[in-house]
């Protein structure tokens, strides 16, 4: 779908997002604006504070203050929003407006990537060629474990120190794009994207095989570029294509080629798994902590006074008591073993699932029941994610509109169920093929629609192509067959002209004798044919 939207659009676009994420960050450091909005006699406002409420805290109410938005904003409207872009537009529109991605290529605007210098074993000549990454490094074969290492980091981080506290998510945000530069610069292609951004393996779970609408690589009929793949724009205004094949298969280029490749992975497994284990254990930590979700749904936590101050105070609040674990110790230990009994529970009902479908005799390959199994996972986590994510400004809306959003969000992921579930590697490959076969057969010179009843090739889906194609040689041996015996024919009577040079009348062999000496040929077990006999059944 946004695969073809023009690059000098999309990079409009990305301008445009980048400067406004700058621009937040900015707000996280200086904001004598925003507070005006949280102030309690604002009484037009829907994020005025209300001096009157009680938000419970471990037993007690928690102090508010009129707060800036910048953190609000982030946590509770962008980053919900990359999610929903995610399942239902996919990843060829999210790595083209992504603004990390977009400043991890600065290094290659300028032209200052690291090179590496290469001697031609024969002329001695010196070269120097951009660095990859090395397809057999541990970087390339252990990514996807860095990248939900550094999510789990994330989400820890989030909790103790820059949920609410602006300057260090400020801090944390500029280290996060001064990491993604210096990546940019160290190695050519995409290395954030692909081997560490957290962001990325997440958009795995989201976006593969396909999103919603995400238009497919492998039915790419026109070559053009697909989907997210690096492009530029030459001099004349034409796009083209700027990859470095920095990762095969890679997501940009074909989503579900990378996902049916990789699918067997234990690494594969521990994401889809591990990821929903974290978040499920994330949001019910906030209960956990409080000892209530009011807590949490109030959005209190994105504008608390004291997150920092609070490092070691009781990190559980259950029945009534806070627990002596300080929240230091008690954030890591509760989204660790969550993720881990994610990957536990994961992995004992994926097995449990091929333990029931060998008990009742049903035949299913383990890579269709891995991938139903992730389709599961992702509808799962995806409706759980929306349950709580961006409630603190859901909830200042109508409730019809509340209600709106809550069916669109299971909606779309129905769809996106509805979508996945039959897909399969053997019907992946049958597409890929269909758009070759369609070409080559279109090349034969000869009108097939009559035996399609005035269907075209452009209307026939990829299993009706393969099967055609497997049937349509042999008809084509068939239909040829009548020519080769027509010119036996022919030839035997111009040879038995020649003998008999003599009579006014030449003799002629039948079409159907040729048929049967035909016969007697390709059958190895009847005597071989003379040409005496040939000249008898003249």
């Amino acid at each position: 779908m946004f695969g073809k939207v023009p690059e000098r659009q999309m990079h409009r676009v990305r301008w445009f997002l980048t400067v406004s994420w700058l621009l937040l960050i900015v707000s996280l450091f200086f904001d004598p604006i925003s507070p005006w909005f949280a102030q309690p006699h604002n009484v037009w406002s829907p994020l005025r504070l209300d001096a009157n409420a009680c938000t419970p805290m471990q037993g007690a109410c928690l102090p508010e203050k009129p707060y800036a938005i910048g953190a609000p904003v982030f946590w509770g409207i962008v980053i919900p929003c990359a999610i929903f872009i995610l399942l239902v537009f996919g990843h060829e529109l999210w790595r083209r407006i992504c603004p990390l991605s977009f400043l991890s290529q600065i290094p290659r605007a300028l032209g200052i990537g690291r090179k590496l210098r290469k001697i031609d074993g024969k002329t001695g000549k010196i070269r120097y060629i951009s660095a990859k990454v090395n397809p057999n490094s541990w970087l390339a074969r252990n990514h996807l474990y860095l990248q939900l290492g550094l999510f789990y980091g994330g989400l820890c981080g989030r909790i103790l120190f820059f949920n609410s506290a602006r300057w260090v998510l400020g801090v944390f945000l500029l280290f996060t794009i001064a990491a993604a530069i210096v990546v940019g610069y160290l190695w050519a292609g995409k290395p954030w994207c692909n081997y560490f951004c957290p962001m990325s393996a997440v958009q795995r779970i989201y976006s593969e095989p396909r999103g919603l609408l995400t238009s497919p690589a492998h039915l790419n009929t026109h070559r053009g570029i697909p989907q997210s793949m690096c492009r530029t724009v030459d001099g004349k205004g034409k796009e083209k294509s700027a990859c470095v094949a920095c990762q095969d298969p890679c997501i940009d280029r074909d989503a579900e080629r990378s996902y049916w490749e990789n699918i067997k992975g234990r690494d594969r497994a521990f994401l889809y798994y591990g990821y929903c284990g974290l978040v499920v254990g994330y949001f019910c930590y906030y209960y956990l902590y409080s000892g209530n979700w009011d807590y949490y749904f109030s959005g209190a936590w994105a504008h608390e006074e004291a997150q920092l101050a609070s490092l070691f105070n009781p990190g559980f609040y259950l029945w009534g008591r806070g627990i002596p674990i300080p929240k230091l110790i008690a954030v890591p230990l509760t989204l660790g073993l969550s993720g881990l009994g994610g990957y536990w529970l994961g992995c004992r009902v994926e097995n449990g699932y091929k333990a029931y479908l060998l008990r009742t005799q049903q035949q299913l390959n383990p890579e269709i029941i891995r991938h139903r199994m992730f389709t599961l996972c992702t509808f799962f986590v995806f409706n759980f994610f929306f349950i709580f994510s961006g409630r603190n400004f859901l909830d200042l809306l109508p409730r019809s509109l509340q209600y709106g959003f809550n069916a669109t969000i299971f909606v779309a992921s129905t769809l996106w169920v509805y979508r996945t579930w039959g897909r399969d590697r053997e019907r992946y490959l049958r597409e890929s093929l269909a758009v070759r076969l369609r070409k080559q057969l279109s090349q034969l010179n000869i009108d097939i629609s009559q035996g399609l009843e005035g269907r075209s090739l452009e209307t026939l889906n990829p299993d009706e192509l393969y099967i055609l194609a497997k049937i349509l040689p042999e008809l084509l041996e068939n239909q040829q067959k009548p020519d080769k015996k027509e010119k036996l024919q022919n030839k035997i009577n111009r040879n038995l002209k020649a003998a008999h040079p003599s009579q006014s009348q030449s003799p002629a062999i039948t079409l159907e004798t040729v048929e049967y000496l035909l016969d007697r040929v390709e059958n190895r077990t009847s005597p071989p044919v003379s040409m005496s006999e040939i000249e008898w059944s003249v």
